[in-house]
């Protein structure tokens, strides 16, 4: 069997913001959170406990079902030529369809349904008329409220051919996100998941941003329960069953160091090396941890993207 031949690095002009469009409309029918109805879209302190019940995790199956259908959806517009903006409606179609809420529109004024993030844009990138150029890879992150709870997934996606070094990047912090979901179980410290991820990122020699974590997820879209993606011994909280948070592994090229745009929501690296991403919601189980971000027959965008990425496996 011929070698595959290694394509050369290259590396794209820095990512510019592009014209922001108006917000998208939602009928009066879908029903919102409490942020949602708020001018400053200001969710107020989280009251929501680590535990869910079984009927809110019932719900959280539900909503994150949706999730995984629209963001398997978006990823098959990832195209070169395709705008950020054509992708936010892709989604705010789809999620309105199942009748959910799309859960970044108003969420403290972020204007779009849908965060976009290209390249060195490590996450909340707010979409817009730029588009999508050959060589890119973008982080596609869909949240849907669904029956009083949100579902909350993300994932990286190739514009067309990338770079061997993007290949690599993208291809390890899908298996961070795989290490880390491998350790949850009952008692298990926080720590262990920064850990888990840390022993992947390190050896393939990729920074591990702490600006960002994981967080608590249910009927608040943001709970105070917070997951980081590095190892910290103090992180000592233990798993229990019943928990539900998102893992969402942020992984660079380059130094983790982050800088922010402008318009607030941004997150750049601070060296302009690419940045990758791979989310899930969990619920912590008696003997480890439920995906709840899969469709209902169990498949999730993560297969989209590792099919997209030639050598996944490989290291």
């Amino acid at each position: 069997m011929a070698k595959r031949k290694r394509r050369p690095r290259q590396r794209a002009a820095s990512v510019q913001p592009g014209i922001v469009g108006p917000p998208r409309p939602v009928p009066r029918g879908i029903v919102r959170p409490a942020y949602a109805r708020d001018a400053r879209g200001e969710p107020g302190p989280s009251r929501m406990a680590p535990v869910r019940s079984t009927g809110e995790i019932e719900a959280m199956r539900r909503a994150g079902a949706a999730a995984a259908e629209v963001l398997m959806i978006a990823g098959r517009h990832v195209t070169p030529g395709t705008t950020t903006d054509a992708i936010d409606a892709v989604v705010h179609a789809e999620v309105l369809d199942r009748g959910a809420y799309p859960s970044p529109l108003g969420y403290r004024t972020f204007p779009k349904s849908v965060c976009t993030s290209v390249n060195e844009v490590i996450c909340h990138g707010i979409p817009d008329s730029r588009p999508l150029a050959a060589g890119d890879i973008v982080n596609i992150d869909v949240t849907v409220y669904l029956d009083g709870v949100h579902g909350d997934t993300s994932a990286m996606f190739c514009v067309g051919e990338v770079d061997a070094e993007s290949e690599r990047l993208v291809r390890g912090t899908l298996r961070a996100l795989e290490a880390a979901i491998g350790v949850v179980a009952p008692g298990v410290p926080v720590s262990a998941i920064g850990e888990a991820i840390e022993g992947v990122a390190r050896p393939l020699r990729l920074g591990v941003v702490r600006e960002f974590v994981g967080h608590g997820v249910g009927p608040d879209f943001h709970g105070s329960l917070q997951i980081p993606h590095y190892y910290d011994p103090r992180n000592s909280v233990p798993l229990a069953e019943g928990m539900t948070f998102t893992i969402e592994p942020m992984l660079t090229l380059g130094g983790p160091q982050v800088d922010l745009w402008s318009d607030g929501w941004t997150a750049v690296t601070a060296d302009r090396s690419r940045s990758a991403q791979f989310e899930h919601t969990l619920a912590v189980t008696s003997d480890g941890a439920e995906v709840l971000t899969t469709t209902s027959g169990g498949r999730c965008a993560h297969e989209l993207s590792a099919a997209s990425v030639p050598g996944r496996g490989s290291g």
